[in-house]
């Protein structure tokens, strides 16, 4: 049986090094098994690899409704794990029932509203219509998505993060050997071309769901009295907390059709290397995830035994880590961006692209990781709208609004693009600081500044 880790006690870094450090591992896993994709795609042609990355910027809402449950459950059982609670088990097993749903619900929508999506962010063609094919395949996979998120958030809250480390770790073997296998077929596999990626991603990622929920039955956390039929005053603390989180990755969503939206006016390649440079974008924040992933348990159980001087050092030694760690990313992206751009594609005009959003990025990464951090503390705290309102300013207004001054007004072509998302994070940096501190005085005293 896993036991649960009491984060109220001991070594505030030594609780970030055991529970960041295996995140930040699968999620390196779960990063590069994204890259396969990637690299397999590319290999196609580049209208497959443009349809992968508009596809997935549709199933970012799965993914999305997946996240806010995991921090969600995250948040709930990690503050009732600290406050000694009888509940821990019945709020952990209605989690697990509202998952369920959630994959449902998310089915239908993509099926219902994928192809219209697609449509706003391409135009008629080779790749939109390889995107639509995909899409079509991948949503069978929502079940293993959101249920894997959900059980994994409460595995998070109780301090096991090796778990998902381990699934993610044998999800990215898998996605290897599976993907030529079934995008050009040997043996009994049949050839699917380019929707054997994701076939690939059905196969692994049920797998993974398997593991994960074998790790949460066998927990401390489910031990108690388990109780699967909705019980609504849980729910709906369930849906006050996934559901502001879940938007708030929507919104995010929304901000990659904006970027997609003013993209498409510069052809496929623009599209194209968008997509690559997220890619390498999200290796070099990995640490940062990481960071800000353990942040949430940790204060989500302190908060909860209210040790409000942990949940203000864990918070300041996660944006000092991270910071420095972001800014020594951020120099290797300056010098090795034309490389990385190569390993997935030969395009020239791809590379060129991508080369100057990675350019730009790499004055931002620090700025990411307090955002990250802030978020991650306004669910701990059971405030996830603050993290809505401030992604609906920073992902959907701010994106839009600079875009738009950058590239129609100033004229700056795809740099403009880049200047937009630049600008709209650092101002949305300043929007969190201010909120956070607000709710921190009302909360524990204040982050930056104590109350005496």
């Amino acid at each position: 049986m896993a036991t649960s880790h009491d984060l109220t006690t001991g070594s505030i870094p030594g609780h970030f090094r055991t529970l960041a450090i295996p995140t930040a591992i699968g999620m390196v896993f779960t990063t590069l098994y994204n890259v396969v994709d990637v690299y397999y795609a590319g290999a196609i042609s580049t209208d497959a690899q443009a349809g992968l990355a508009i596809s997935f910027q549709v199933f970012f809402v799965l993914i999305a409704l997946g996240f806010g449950l995991s921090s969600a459950m995250s948040a709930l059982v990690g503050n009732a794990l600290g406050e000694k609670s009888t509940q821990t088990s019945i709020i952990a097993s209605q989690g697990l029932a509202y998952g369920f749903g959630a994959a449902i619900l998310g089915i239908i929508l993509g099926y219902s509203f994928g192809p219209s999506l697609l449509a706003v962010v391409s135009e008629p063609g080779a790749y939109r219509t390889a995107a639509e094919d995909y899409l079509n395949v991948l949503l069978l996979a929502a079940p293993a998505f959101l249920l894997a998120y959900g059980a994994n958030g409460i595995l998070t809250a109780q301090g096991d993060t090796k778990s998902m480390q381990y699934a993610n770790m044998a999800a990215f073997v898998a996605n290897v050997i599976l993907n030529p296998l079934l995008i050009y077929g040997y043996g009994p596999f049949p050839e699917l071309g380019f929707n054997g990626i994701a076939v690939s991603t059905i196969l692994s990622q049920y797998g993974v769901m398997v593991f994960i929920l074998l790790r949460v039955y066998r927990s401390d956390a489910m031990q108690g009295t388990r109780q699967y039929r909705p019980d609504f005053k849980v729910m709906g603390e369930i849906t006050s907390q996934a559901l502001p989180a879940s938007f708030a990755m929507i919104v995010m969503m929304v901000a990659g059709f904006v970027i997609q939206y003013f993209l498409k006016g510069f052809g496929g390649e623009a599209v194209a290397a968008y997509g690559v440079a997220l890619r390498i974008e999200q290796l070099l924040l990995l640490p940062a995830f990481g960071l800000t992933g353990a942040l949430l348990p940790i204060v989500a159980q302190n908060y909860g035994a209210k040790n409000f001087d942990r949940v203000r050092e864990a918070a300041f030694f996660c944006f000092k880590a991270g910071a420095a760690l972001m800014l020594a990313a951020a120099c290797l992206l300056w010098v090795a961006s034309g490389p990385a751009m190569r390993i997935f594609t030969d395009d020239p005009e791809v590379i060129r692209i991508g080369k100057s959003y990675l350019n730009v990025d790499g004055f931002i990464l620090p700025v990411y990781v307090v955002l990250f951090g802030i978020n991650s503390m306004f669910q701990a705290f059971k405030k996830p709208l603050y993290t809505l309102w401030i992604g609906i300013y920073r992902q959907g207004i701010g994106v839009a609004l600079f875009a738009y001054i950058f590239v129609v007004l100033f004229d700056l072509g795809v740099w403009g693009v880049w200047f937009g998302i630049a600008t709209s994070v650092v101002t949305g940096l300043i929007v969190s600081a201010i909120l956070i501190e607000r709710v921190a005085k009302e909360l524990i005293g204040g982050l930056f500044t104590k109350a005496s």
